[in-house]
């Protein structure tokens, strides 16, 4: 496999790394026989730039997790965090002012400049609505210092399990992951666009919709597995596709910047392809 020609600006970037890290299956295989499992996450640091925290998507975390993930990895590693399906799943994005404010009361804001883009993944039988998103996406905090605000609101049930210290402010960047094919509507854009939210491409088999990135200066990129959900492996050319895919967009301007995370976990290949696409795209764990 070549590196493509990438003309992207120096200050865009391109952030390979994986969805999860403690998989059994990786086990004397990406991990080296012996690694304790406390250790896997700064493995994972020495070896990827980013990668995605998805025990937040199941419920919400501890902030002394949030503390130890950051201390595990050197300072320029980036994670991606996945909302909480709560909001997502079973709100279905309404009336979220609450427990959005448990969301980033929870220890998110811990992760301090380790944390990168906020990811909402929305389930299948979830139509596009555009009042709905609109609406839900108008209530996100656009900065940490919105975020921490916003988080003095939870409720009780977060009493003696926050973290809402001062933090430097810096923006904040969210991705939207749809899976009904409802949402291939030209109002979606104009909804993204407007609240600077990126359109998430999700390969995926065939089984939900492919949509192309949005305007933002965020390209949100999650590989499922290209010929059998979550299973299977991305051959030499597949890889190089994306690669390419990859490079064309961080070259659509200044600061854009691509990230990329593998899902295709149930057979342990999502570490091997990662490491693969992150070389071709010139991603160096140790760039600063």
């Amino acid at each position: 496999m070549t590196p493509p020609d990438r003309s992207a600006s120096p200050s865009s970037r391109i952030r390979v790394g994986t969805s999860g890290w403690r998989y059994g299956s990786w086990r004397g295989d990406f991990y080296p026989d012996g690694l304790v499992q406390r250790a896997e996450l700064a493995y994972i640091g020495e070896h990827f730039s980013t990668v995605e925290l998805n025990g937040s998507f199941y419920s919400l975390q501890r902030p002394k997790s949030y503390l130890r993930w950051r201390d595990a990895v050197p300072d320029h590693f980036t994670f991606a965090v996945k909302g909480s399906r709560y909001i997502s799943h079973m709100l279905r994005l309404r009336d979220t002012t609450t427990a959005l404010a448990n969301f980033f009361a929870s220890g998110v804001l811990a992760l301090g400049p380790t944390l990168g883009p906020i990811l909402w993944q929305l389930p299948e039988r979830q139509e596009f609505d555009p009042d709905v998103l609109d609406a839900f996406l108008a209530g996100l905090p656009r900065s940490t210092a919105e975020a921490k605000a916003l988080g003095s609101r939870h409720d009780a049930r977060m009493r003696d399990r926050t973290w809402l210290e001062d933090v430097a402010d810096r923006p904040l960047r969210y991705a939207l992951e749809p899976r009904s094919a409802t949402f291939d509507d030209p109002r979606l854009a104009e909804i993204l666009n407007r609240h600077g939210v990126a359109l998430t491409v999700a390969d995926t088999a065939g089984r939900w919709p492919r949509f192309e990135p949005g305007d933002t200066d965020l390209v949100y990129v999650r590989l499922h597995g290209a010929s059998e959900l979550y299973a299977s492996g991305y051959t030499a050319q597949e890889l190089q596709d994306w690669a390419e895919r990859c490079a064309r967009w961080a070259s659509h301007g200044a600061g854009r910047d691509v990230f990329v995370y593998f899902d295709n976990d149930a057979r342990g290949h999502a570490p091997h392809d990662a490491l693969a696409l992150a070389r071709l795209v010139g991603d160096d764990p140790g760039d600063r």
